[in-house]
């Protein structure tokens, strides 16, 4: 699908880095079809010792005759990086954005390209479980959608929206989303030391409990209303803490949580 193509990136953060490492350990690409560019030196070195791409602090060195472009930089940089690229993007290219909260209109309309897709991935990409939602300009040939999908399934799972107003929901739920866990993980660890356990006792017995939950209600195919009415017993423990929990609006606050994020996102988008 890439043979002898080249697949540039704006950017060389740690989103790009796990898109880095999932082409190359998938075997889509090798390492010398990669180029990164970064403003930083050091990082362009420390890309290269650990997977061997081509490295380069200019831009327009980087997006020169690739196939794909994807544009890692954070949404305030990318007015100025569009400056220093988009003479160069060639006009057959693929650009994939990665940037929250940023509008295809955006994207274009600074570049001056037609073909765009917008992604919104998360960061357990790094550990090869991502999720992305994604999406295309009618400018993306079915060829470049193929590529897109290789690209974004790298690094775990996709999904494609056929219109880009999803892609604020999925920035509030799985771009945003692996904060939320992480903040429930925190303080079910916190109430463990609390009960007594040692710190690292509780976070493991936390993280397992977690993860097995989480498994278990993705190979089951069960409802999670059933999965949790299976696990609470008539006046038992489970139906205390449950108790307690919805007394405290925790749905509530779940809710308000995801439902401020997408509004940022929103507002992000218009400036």
């Amino acid at each position: 699908m890439f043979i002898d193509q080249k697949i540039a990136f704006v950017g060389s953060g740690n989103m790009a880095e796990a898109m880095i490492a999932g082409l190359i350990e998938q075997g889509l690409v090798t390492a010398e079809q990669i180029m990164a560019a970064d403003i930083r030196p050091e990082r362009g070195r420390e890309l290269y010792d650990k997977y061997g791409v081509m490295t380069t602090t200019d831009n327009g060195e980087a997006v020169t005759g690739a196939a794909v472009v994807v544009m890692a930089v954070k949404p305030q940089y990318f007015a100025q990086a569009a400056v220093g690229i988009r003479d160069v993007i060639p006009s057959a290219s693929l650009v994939i954005s990665i940037m929250a909260g940023t509008t295809i209109e955006t994207v274009t309309g600074n570049l001056l390209h037609g073909a765009v897709v917008r992604s919104m991935p998360n960061t357990p990409a790094q550990v090869g479980q991502g999720m992305t939602m994604w999406t295309a300009t009618d400018a993306v040939t079915d060829v470049q959608k193929a590529q897109a999908t290789a690209v974004l399934t790298s690094f775990g799972k996709a999904l494609y929206a056929d219109s880009e107003h999803y892609l604020d929901m999925a920035t509030a739920i799985n771009g945003s989303g692996p904060g939320y866990v992480f903040l429930m993980l925190e303080s079910m660890v916190d109430a463990g030391v609390k009960l007594g356990f040692p710190r690292q006792v509780a976070a493991e017995l936390v993280m397992q409990t977690v993860l097995g939950s989480v498994t278990y209600a993705q190979e089951s195919g069960e409802h999670l209303a059933v999965l949790r009415n299976q696990v609470t017993s008539p006046g038992g423990t489970t139906a205390a803490g449950l108790y307690a929990l919805e007394k405290g609006g925790l749905r509530t606050v779940l809710a308000d949580g995801i439902f401020a994020a997408y509004e940022r996102s929103v507002e992000l988008g218009k400036k």
